[in-house]
């Protein structure tokens, strides 16, 4: 089995001087795509947060590869919340995947950085993971040209370049058709075995990801539970988790549907109907 990636014992996290979740346990191992689920508010973003080391998580201890949060995040491809691009705004996607590698020069490189074996060797890079995402036919198009599932690819490569060992996407479903939000899970799912990579999806919606998924890690209440789908999103365990009735029912189409009190609803229920 695969070394743990990101491991957390007994961790707590706060925002604001308000608890957000506490005593978490969880592992996350190379090669193994997770879903980060939970109602608004429940800390999936935190989580993230945490990794990265930009939020404290004493008590408890986080690992990340092997070290404290925030020492390897050279080693992260970070997907944050995106809420659309200007329209006008003159970049191309190869630009905005250059990005990962040239931050300092806003992932446009500099005449004397473009040229030479370095440079070489970035516009291949660059090259390898557009053409992993499947975007080579429109990345030398402008944002603002293209749709939404195609920058969602974009901005998935520019997540890539550095052949990180862990990728966080926070949301990247969000705002994208059923057809866009299947196409992005699978090639997420491929680009995890193909890597070798830890992946953490954050997500409000698990359907999309159900045939691709290894686990989910479901925050609810302040806790976390971490398991398969099957072990995780079942009535008895996710009443006990939110402290409330809920009802888990499948659908004949095999979704999930997650019907009861605080907020379940929205939790899985599809928000582009």
């Amino acid at each position: 089995m695969n070394e743990p990636a990101i491991e957390l014992r007994g961790a707590r996290a706060s925002m604001g001087g308000q608890e957000v979740w506490s005593d978490v346990d969880l592992v996350v191992r190379s090669g193994e795509f997770v879903a980060v689920l939970g109602s608004n508010g429940s800390g999936k973003s935190t989580l993230l947060r945490v990794i990265l080391g930009l939020v404290e998580s004493a008590p408890g201890t986080v690992s990340v590869l092997g070290g404290p949060p925030g020492g390897a995040n050279r080693e992260i491809g970070y997907l944050p919340q995106r809420h659309g691009f200007d329209s006008t705004l003159p970049i191309r996607g190869v630009d905005l995947v250059r990005l990962g590698l040239d931050g300092a020069r806003w992932g446009l490189p500099s005449p004397l950085g473009s040229r030479g074996a370095s440079g070489r060797r970035a516009r291949e890079r660059v090259g390898e993971v557009i053409e992993l995402v499947g975007a080579g036919a429109y990345a030398e198009r402008t944002l603002g040209e293209l749709s939404g599932g195609e920058r969602q690819r974009i901005l998935i490569a520019q997540a890539l370049v550095r052949r990180p060992r862990i990728v966080m996407l926070d949301e990247p479903l969000d705002s994208l058709d059923l057809p866009n939000q299947a196409a992005v899970s699978a090639l997420v799912q491929r680009i995890c075995r193909a890597e070798n990579v830890a992946v953490l999806l954050v997500a409000h919606d698990v359907n999309p990801l159900l045939s691709y998924l290894d686990q989910v890690i479901y925050l609810a209440g302040g806790r976390a539970l971490q398991g398969p789908v099957e072990q995780v999103i079942t009535s008895a365990t996710l009443s006990e988790l939110y402290g409330a009735p809920i009802e888990v029912l499948r659908t004949s189409d095999g979704r999930l549907v997650v019907v009861g009190q605080p907020e379940a609803p929205h939790v899985h229920g599809h928000r582009h109907d």
